[in-house]
C-alpha cells in the first residue's frame, strides 16, 4: 500500500509565495519520478512540473522562473515553491509518484490534492 500525503496549500495574495509538499510512504522500493499536476474547476488536469531521481527536472512554460521543484530522494519527499503568483495559479494541486512497491511493478500513484487559491 502506498499513500502520497501533501500539504502547504492555502490562500495567498497575487505575487505572493506558498510552498507545497508531498511525502510518499509505504512498501515503497523505488520511485522514478515525482511531480505536480494541477486541475482548475472545468479543466483538464495538467503537468506543473516534475523531477527525476537523479535530479534532472522539467517545468511547463507557464511556470517557468517562478516555481522550483525539488525532491529529497531518502525521505521520498517531493517540494515545489510557487512564488509571483498568480490568480490563474489556482487549482487544486496533485503530487504524482512513478514508483516500484516491494510486492508489484511500476505504477502512478496519486495524492488526495490540495487547493491553492490565489486572490486579493
Amino acid at each position: 500500500q502506498v499513500q502520497l500525503v501533501e500539504s502547504g496549500g492555502g490562500l495567498v495574495q497575487p505575487g505572493g509565495s506558498l510552498r507545497l509538499s508531498c511525502a510518499a510512504s509505504g512498501s515503497i522500493f523505488r520511485v522514478r519520478v515525482m511531480g505536480w499536476y494541477r486541475q482548475a474547476p472545468g479543466e483538464q488536469r495538467e503537468l506543473v512540473a516534475d523531477i527525476t531521481s537523479d535530479g534532472r527536472t522539467n517545468y511547463v512554460d507557464f511556470v517557468k522562473g517562478r516555481f522550483t521543484i525539488s525532491r529529497d530522494n531518502a525521505e521520498n519527499t517531493v517540494y515545489l515553491q510557487m512564488n509571483s503568483l498568480k490568480p490563474e495559479d489556482t487549482a487544486v494541486y496533485y503530487c504524482n509518484a512513478y514508483l516500484r512497491t516491494i510486492e508489484a511493478g511500476w505504477y502512478d500513484y496519486w495524492g488526495q490534492g490540495t487547493q491553492v487559491t490565489v486572490s486579493s
